[in-house]
């Protein structure tokens, strides 16, 4: 199956802690290949996951969501979309985080489904699909 979605950091977090648990019960509904994650997301779960006070076990959760999400990397049209994204919203003086607008990029770039806990941010972007499992 192709992928449609592309898992925000929360919706990994959410899925990890199984809190909300409608987040794991949807994720666990997906075939193989629906979803995947940026590689930016998969940088800040890193970095969470080296902060933790429970490393090991951090990683260890983390490279077991990894093997059910395909991480993907960043293309040249996610630059261009990042470009146009970062421009658009400077111009209307409503900037979202740097980490974020990778992301939002990354899901246009592929046509996919943005799911993310955070609408509010990913909302002020154009013609990007969002979907929030967590509400």
């Amino acid at each position: 199956m192709s992928a449609r979605y592309l898992l925000d950091t929360n919706i990994c977090i959410y899925i990890r802690q199984n809190r909300p648990p409608k987040v794991l019960a949807r994720f666990r509904r997906l075939e193989p290949g629906e979803a995947v994650l940026s590689v930016i997301t998969y940088g800040e779960l890193l970095y969470g996951a080296q902060k933790s006070q429970q490393r090991a076990r951090a990683l260890q959760q983390l490279a077991e969501l990894v093997q059910l999400l395909p991480v993907v990397p960043l293309s040249e049209d996610v630059a261009h979309a990042y470009g146009e994204f970062r421009a658009t919203l400077e111009a209307q003086g409503q900037i979202i985080g740097n980490n974020d607008l990778w992301i939002a990029a990354h899901a246009k770039a592929m046509n996919l489904t943005l799911v993310t806990n955070n609408e509010r941010e990913f909302k002020r972007i154009t013609g990007l699909k969002v979907r929030n499992w967590a509400s």
